[in-house]
């Protein structure tokens, strides 16, 4: 079968790309660019340029219809948010493709933390208190939520009244006056959500569900993260699902009637032990490659179930396992070295300078694999450390 990953450069674009190359797909990769992360591996048949979905929606969506028809492809795959929002929004026009995705409906509904909560709280499943400011002015005005808050966007993509598409970041507030200084740096384009911070681990729960009924279902830990004050993880383990963690992934994602591939976010809050919802994200994820070398391969189970086969569900898999992002280990490092521990917004029981940098040296365990470096197929890990050198030869 033809299958198109979009956002070669990006990390589980690559895992897509080796998972569904390995299974002897033929596989054509999408970027801003010709050559990407993933367009390099030796599991790449073709690649082509399109244009940046962010500015250029309508060109980016013509430029993947172009390449379906003239290619014949089966499986559209988009990776990062906008790429999956645009397809799965534009979906009609792929008609000879698939898009093994849950409806833009549903994915716009997840992607939208504020009905997100709502849908949570009717399924009684817990969340941080939020506080949602429709205008920054909000800010002003007494909140029931304890300090330090977290000042989020409602969803972590936003596109703008002419089509583009804006980044929003996550800052943190430890008391009102901060709160007023970084409400004053945002703009009234869109609504805030502040949060309290839930401090302790985070718990991703990934599932595979075929219209409604689920297929598949993995966890990991992070054991280390970029920014090191919470994102995404660059040392992260499998894990049994915690119990609590699948009950609410199921119920939500089954209230959804969900279609693909999820990612449930929660932290497990020190303050009572239960895991706190965080987000929905319904596409793949960073790490996923993870998910792959523990047993779980959520690309190839996705193209059967694209291509309509009785899929096997995969409930257990290998724990223990470990994979590393080494040069996203290596700017977690460089950010916990260099930048001011105050405007890193460390977590409680951080190591700090000292104890970040014998971690980063630590012998890796025997379960460990370097996520993007594979003897097979070295050429990624070369393209990403070229790409890391020159990136920080722009910054001097």
């Amino acid at each position: 079968m033809k299958v198109l990953v979009t956002d070669g450069d990006n990390r589980a674009a690559l895992a897509i790309t080796r998972s569904l190359g390995k299974a002897g797909h033929h596989v054509i990769v999408g970027e801003k660019k010709e050559t990407s992360l993933s367009s390099v591996s030796s599991y790449c048949r073709a690649r082509f340029a399109y244009p940046d979905p962010a500015f250029d929606p309508r060109g980016f969506i013509e430029a993947i219809l172009g390449q379906a028809s003239r290619e014949g492809i089966d499986v559209i795959m988009p990776v990062s948010d906008i790429s999956t929002f645009l397809v799965t929004a534009n979906r009609h026009v792929f008609a000879a493709s698939k898009v093994p995705f849950a409806p833009f409906e549903t994915l716009d509904l997840a992607a939208r933390k504020d009905r997100l909560f709502e849908a949570a709280g009717r399924l009684n499943i817990p969340a941080p208190r939020t506080v949602v400011l429709r205008q920054k002015g909000d800010g002003s005005k007494k909140m029931d939520i304890d300090f330090p808050v977290v000042v989020k966007p409602h969803r972590s993509r936003i596109q703008g009244p002419d089509g583009k598409w804006l980044s929003a970041s996550v800052s943190y507030a430890s008391d009102p006056k901060e709160l007023q200084q970084v409400l004053g740096m945002k703009k009234d384009e869109y609504p805030l959500l502040l949060q309290e911070r839930i401090n302790g681990p985070g718990i991703g729960v990934f599932a595979c569900y075929d219209r409604g009924e689920l297929k598949a279902i993995f966890s990991h830990r992070r054991l280390r993260e970029k920014p090191p004050s919470g994102g995404v993880s660059v040392l992260c383990e499998s894990v049994p699902v915690p119990a609590l963690a699948r009950e609410y992934t199921e119920a939500l994602l089954g209230s959804l009637g969900w279609h693909g591939v999820a990612m449930v976010e929660f932290k497990l809050d020190e303050r009572d032990g239960l895991p706190k919802l965080m987000e929905i994200n319904g596409r793949f994820w960073g790490s996923l490659q993870l998910a792959i070398d523990a047993g779980v391969d959520f690309p190839s189970m996705l193209m059967d179930i694209a291509m309509e086969k009785d899929v096997r569900p995969c409930f257990e898999y290998r724990t223990g396992r470990r994979t590393r992002w080494f040069w996203g280990d290596v700017d977690s490092l460089l950010m916990v070295l260099l930048k001011k521990g105050r405007s890193l917004k460390l977590p409680p029981g951080h190591p700090g300078k000292l104890g970040s940098i014998l971690r980063f040296l630590k012998p890796s365990l025997g379960g460990t694999r370097f996520d993007v470096l594979r003897l097979d197929d070295p050429r990624p890990w070369l393209y990403e450390t070229s790409m890391w050198f020159r990136n920080q030869l722009g910054k001097g």
